[in-house]
């Protein structure tokens, strides 16, 4: 057997914990893995391939990033139908199946988020023996507890967090952290309650500029002497949009960013009161995985080497505390996961007196 194994889109924590858990699993059954670099790019060149052996994959368990690199490559199916360049809509995935083959490989591990896993989706569909893992520091991938790298997301905002409120009550000041989350509120959210935030505002429920002032306001008259507000990148105005860095275009993505700045600007104008904003951006994708992360790459890979056993081509191993299983990859890119506006998380950081601004 040869198995395939490539990460797409972003980079976080964790990817080469599964990698490595691939690698050593298939090693221990006999059977060959191929690196693929640079996410499905690499399948459109034969040429970016390499053996992998206990020598490469030593002491890559605690390095952040992939070993193999990899690419926000857009999706081929979409963008095939809007370019006028490719003759069908199906060239580019028919010549990722070709090289499949080519490359020998009896079996491809898709380590992504919805981008990576739709891809695999498609490539199942036209018959690529494919199976994914889900990762992202999003969370935002249905069908599992939780993905591969949000956790260890979650630690670095929240030590993040840690570190602006000595400075924020020394000098008396607010506070705006902006952080990733896509569409999701996850990282926002569980790294605000985590962190001590004040105010934390997400995507699912749109804020009022009225309540948050409210809240400021209530905070500073009980003696505090700072506030600490976490907005995620995808958060909006009650009746207003989100802030768009950069439009999407064809098989990308929209590219999320301002709205932590926005949202610092008015409530220094409302009032008066010396306001910093602060963009973690990349850092939390960079670093070491934290232990929950390692473990969680480790189960990943070992159990999509099992799925592979089993023939259980097209599906996501995911996690069911406290089990490793699998969902079809069809259910797994449907929707994307969001916090409830009315689930236990919200009532619990509600009940703490934090406000979500409504």
């Amino acid at each position: 057997m040869r198995i395939g194994v490539l990460t797409g889109g972003g980079d976080c924590p964790g990817l080469n914990a599964v990698i490595r858990a691939v690698f050593k699993t298939s090693f221990n059954n006999g059977w060959d893995v191929i690196g693929i670099e640079d996410g499905f790019e690499g399948l459109l060149d034969p040429t970016k391939s390499v053996f992998l052996s206990p020598e490469k994959i030593h002491g890559i368990l605690p390095l952040g990033g992939t070993i193999l690199g990899t690419s926000n490559m857009p999706d081929p199916f979409e963008q095939s139908l809007n370019d006028p360049t490719l003759r069908s809509s199906v060239e580019k995935p028919t010549n990722m199946l070709k090289n499949i083959q080519e490359l020998g490989l009896n079996a491809v591990i898709a380590i992504g988020g919805d981008g990576t896993l739709t891809i695999s989706q498609g490539l199942f569909q036209m018959g690529g023996p494919l199976i994914g893992i889900p990762k992202t520091i999003d969370n935002d991938i249905p069908g599992t507890d939780v993905t591969l790298g949000f956790r260890t997301a979650v630690e670095t905002v929240t030590q993040a967090l840690d570190r602006l409120h000595s400075t924020a009550e020394s000098h008396h000041r607010i506070f705006v952290v902006e952080v990733m989350g896509r569409y999701g509120g996850w990282i926002a959210l569980e790294a605000g309650m985590a962190g001590g935030a004040d105010i934390i505002l997400i995507p699912e429920i749109p804020f009022e500029m009225e309540k948050i002032q409210e809240k400021i306001q209530s905070q500073f008259e009980k003696g505090r002497k700072c506030c600490l507000i976490v907005v995620a990148e995808g958060s909006k105005p009650l009746g207003g949009g989100m802030s768009v860095l950069k439009k999407s275009e064809s098989g990308y993505v929209l590219r999320l960013e301002g709205v932590g700045k926005k949202v610092g600007e008015e409530i220094s104008r409302k009032t008066g009161k010396d306001v910093r904003v602060t963009v973690l951006g990349h850092l939390q994708r960079g670093g070491s995985p934290c232990s929950f992360d390692r473990i969680l790459g480790t189960r990943f890979g070992t159990a999509a080497i099992e799925l592979i056993k089993e023939g259980g081509f097209g599906k996501m191993v995911c996690l069911k505390t406290p089990h490793i299983t699998s969902v079809p990859l069809q259910e797994a890119v449907k929707e994307l996961k969001t916090v409830p506006p009315h689930g236990g998380l919200v009532n619990s950081a509600e009940a703490l007196g934090i406000s979500l601004g409504r």
